[in-house]
């Protein structure tokens, strides 16, 4: 280690630290030196007694690089004094001491060995970065430490770490900071026209300031893009450009070839400069040579976990502030450079400080098992930076008894146990194990790889996973060569540019192969795929859909959600499908990757998943109720049919919900009812306490309590014309209240005139509305309710239109008569109009029988 670095100043305060403790907290920036000095520097510490020291990275390309930079420093071989392992590929030996690990490695070598027996040190590479798998390693191995090895040294590096938390949850663990070795690097902002902000204008624009940095600056350029489309695309568009056989366009990203990869991070020939477009693996761990120039997007793309649709999906988001500095690093490490950042400087400073971590957005499934295998059912009685959020983890662990991983206390069954040795999604591990029981464990590894790896066909793609299964093992150029002769995908889309990712083809068999071996599965033979569709519902049991009525190809899944295809392709006309790969839309989710699944092969595999649900509810848009029984699985139905002895009661039930939708005025009122609810309203609210409420509120809302009794065999709105209601109304009186309610509250009253005249009891308080000359003699206005009300007179002419309206009726007469009285009497000469209407005759008539 002839090259000096800048960590190399706080090693010796670093191992010092070791010593005297147990856990310790490195910040160092960008290409510092810390991921390939620190574990061979403290490989001969006397405190680790010949043990391994375990080193976790984020992804699989910077364990590699880190452990093959190592091995040449020591001038020996990897999978010697340092190795590796990852998932797909592994050098390590016995005499490995230090182990470069993905971060889902450390979890399955704790759950085999809870002490780490042979391990001495643990470090947490880019925990920055703050990955599921990196806070689950730490929460686990801060347990062991406390419980069975307090000589277990942890340490956690990183160049942007919020270095406090950390330090915190490792009991106040000392800070070491390496400033670096960083030379100066200009910021140019340079944000595209907002015409250009998105889509292919916002390709267009990256292209651009390549080509613009490249004919600014010497000097090798790494341009950070969000993803792997973007990264073709981006080349695509150079290579149109001809720049020249001195530079090199070189994509950097996980899935890449070896040898692709070794392209990318070495230096560029002599005479040549090279253009790197990478994604967000490029920012730590990586030391990628003669870089001098930065162009950052701004963009990254990460996973996001709804738990309301259970299902997760890529989401593009801006970087944080501390991603963009550390982009921003790279073209510092050798000389003065330049970062050209695409967006504006007011839009930096609006940016969020750090990335949120990914156990706050992420599917908890696997974190979930791997607790529940840990013997912890609840996540607070570990050590979390962030804990788990409890909506996500409640849904993971409802997911894990459903695929039978979890008891109903939920605790880990002996099913549970084989899946977590499994490493791969539950839902994959469940559908592995269940297709070894069917003996398709084979073509169930097949499944699951595919599903762990990039689509392996590029371009527009075909949903069907049998297509893929096909390409696997066929070498043809193009997988519409798969489809039967003269189907519509290759009359429709023959002249589209579809092809077979070679590269993702050999990851994939190699991954089935490799859990092929690990599972002992004796047979190859996996040249019947007809039950892919079996499989990837073991897998997807809530992702079940049945085709919806119509045209259009959407689907209802078993969790009650839509899905749709968005064009129709080879299983849009299937009745029922499983889904594997969706969006996460909130309406109606996309679906990228099915299988077929018969109804015959439901009904034989998945019985116990299938219900009988008897639904006897009120059907507002036919106005009856609708008594069924269904088969269901989930929320598909499998089977409707009429239900003949259908419960009296819930049907009585729905009616009441029927009434209750189309509202109290759908019962059979009369006048005469309707009168007898305003006089019985009338007394409750001069006696609350004494006499029921009648309104139609009340009476709405206690539909159960008087109307339920009288509704046996009415199941439709017109069954309620025979509805005795008089009876049900009147059996909210008790008997002495029916025998005192005339009295208290009549109907009628007998006026001077002989006529029975109707009382009005709409209003408050109640109205008599007679004519002037039917009360001649009556010198009181007449009371009800035991005298404690009086009626409001509405005097009426002969033409019963009003001329006055009083609750002193002696008043009337006294003062207002005699103005009254000469109004009418012009208006209506031939009718009776006494001066004394106190001694005069009541009439009903123009003039009393008398002639007076």
């Amino acid at each position: 280690m002839t090259t000096a670095l800048p960590v190399d100043e706080v090693i010796s305060e670093l191992a010092e630290v070791l010593r005297n403790g147990n856990n310790a907290v490195l910040q160092a920036s960008p290409g510092a030196g810390k991921t390939t000095r620190v574990p061979l520097a403290l490989l001969n510490e006397s405190w680790l007694d010949g043990k391994r020291i375990l080193m976790l990275e984020p992804r699989r390309l910077a364990a590699r690089s880190a452990a093959y930079y190592m091995a040449r420093q020591l001038g020996e071989g990897v999978g010697d004094t340092v190795g590796y392992r990852v998932r797909l590929d592994s050098r390590i030996s016995k005499r490995t001491r230090i182990e470069v690990l993905t971060e889902g490695v450390l979890t399955r070598l704790l759950q085999e060995d809870p002490s780490l027996g042979d391990v001495g040190l643990v470090i947490f590479d880019e925990f920055h970065e703050r990955s599921l798998q990196a806070d689950l390693g730490l929460a686990l191995c801060v347990e062991i430490r406390s419980a069975l090895r307090n000589d277990l040294r942890l340490l956690a590096m990183s160049a942007t770490l919020a270095g406090e938390a950390v330090a915190a949850l490792l009991g106040n663990a000392p800070i070491i900071t390496s400033t670096g070795r960083s030379f100066p690097v200009e910021t140019r902002y340079l944000p595209p026209d907002p015409r250009r902000a998105t889509g292919p204008g916002f390709l267009d624009h990256v292209a651009a300031t390549i080509k613009r940095a490249l004919a600014e600056e010497t000097g090798s350029l790494l341009v950070f893009l969000p993803g792997v489309t973007e990264i073709k695309r981006a080349e695509q568009r150079l290579r149109d450009a001809n720049l020249g056989a001195h530079t090199l366009i070189c994509p950097l990203y996980g899935e890449l070839s070896q040898e692709l990869q070794e392209q990318a991070i070495l230096p560029a020939p002599v005479g040549q400069r090279k253009v790197v477009l990478a994604t967000s693996i490029a920012e730590t761990s990586l030391t990628i040579e003669g870089i001098r120039v930065v162009i950052d997007s701004g963009w990254s793309r990460v996973p996001r976990f709804d738990p309301v649709s259970g299902l997760t999906r890529l989401t593009t988001v801006n970087v944080s502030q501390a991603s963009a500095e550390q982009r921003r690093g790279r073209a510092g490490r050798l000389e003065p450079g330049v970062c050209y950042r695409l967006w504006s400087e007011g839009a930096h400073n609006k940016l969020p400080d750090y990335n949120r971590p990914e156990i706050l957005e992420a599917d908890l499934a696997t974190l979930a098992l791997d607790l529940a295998q840990w013997g912890v059912a609840d996540p607070d009685k570990l050590a979390w930076l962030d804990p788990p959020p409890a909506a996500h983890y409640a849904q993971a662990r409802e997911l894990l008894q459903e695929l039978g991983a979890l008891d109903d206390k939920g605790a880990i069954t002996a099913h549970g146990r084989r899946m977590a040795q499994l490493a791969m999604h539950p839902r994959l591990a469940h559908m592995v194990i269940m297709g070894m029981e069917l003996g398709h464990g084979a073509l169930a590894c097949e499944l699951a790889a595919l599903l762990s790896e990039r689509d392996i066909i590029k371009g527009e793609r075909d949903a069907d996973l049998h297509l893929r299964l096909q390409a696997l093992r066929t070498e043809g150029p193009s997988p519409l060569a798969l489809y039967p002769k003269g189907h519509k995908s290759q009359r429709e889309r023959g002249s589209r540019q579809e092809d077979i990712d070679r590269m993702a083809c050999t990851r994939v068999r190699k991954q089935a192969e490799q859990w092929q071996r690990q599972l002992r599965i004796a047979d190859h033979d996996t040249s019947r795929s007809d039950h892919t569709g079996v499989l990837l519902a073991y897998a997807y049991p809530d992702r079940i859909a049945q085709r919806r009525p119509g045209g259009e190809p959407r689907y209802l899944l078993a969790n009650g959600r839509g899905a749709l295809f968005a064009r129709h392709e080879t299983l849009s006309a299937a009745d029922y499908i499983v889904a594997a790969h969706l969006d996460g839309a909130q309406k109606e989710a996309r679906i990228f990757l099915a299988a077929a699944v018969s109804r015959g092969e439901l009904e034989e595999y998945f019985a116990d998943l299938i219900t009988i649900k008897d639904i006897i509810e009120w059907d507002g848009r036919n106005e009856c109720v609708q008594a069924r029984r269904q088969r269901r699985l989930g929320a598909l139905i499998l089977d409707d049919a009429p239900l003949s002895d259908a419960d009296p009661e819930t049907v009585i039930h729905a009616m009441l919900q029927g009434i209750r939708e189309m509202g109290i005025a759908c019962l059979p009122w009369s006048k005469g009812l309707r009168s007898w609810q305003q006089r019985v309203q009338f007394l409750h609210h001069l006696e609350p306490q004494q006499w029921p409420d009648v309104s139609d509120e009340y009476l709405l809302a206690t539909l159960q309590d008087w109307l339920a009794p009288y509704l046996n065999g009415v199941t439709r709105r017109g069954h309620l014309a025979n509805l005795d209601l008089h009876a049900a109304l009147s059996g909210r009186l008790s008997w002495e209240q029916q025998r005192s309610l005339d009295e208290l509250a009549p109907t009628h009253l007998a006026v001077p005139s002989g006529s029975r005249i109707p009382i009005d009891y709409d209003n408050d308080p109640p109205v008599l509305a007679v004519r002037l000359q039917e009360m001649f003699g009556l010198k009181e206005t007449p009371r009800i309710a035991g005298g404690r009300v009086a009626l409001l007179i509405h005097l009426l002419s002969p033409a019963y239109r009003p001329v006055q309206v009083t609750q002193d009726l002696a008043g009337f007469w006294a003062r207002s008569y005699h103005e009254v009285k000469k109004d009418l009497k012009g208006r209506y000469p031939k009718h009776y109009w006494p001066d004394d209407p106190l001694q005069a005759q009541a009439t009903a008539r123009a003039k009393p029988r008398s002639g007076s």
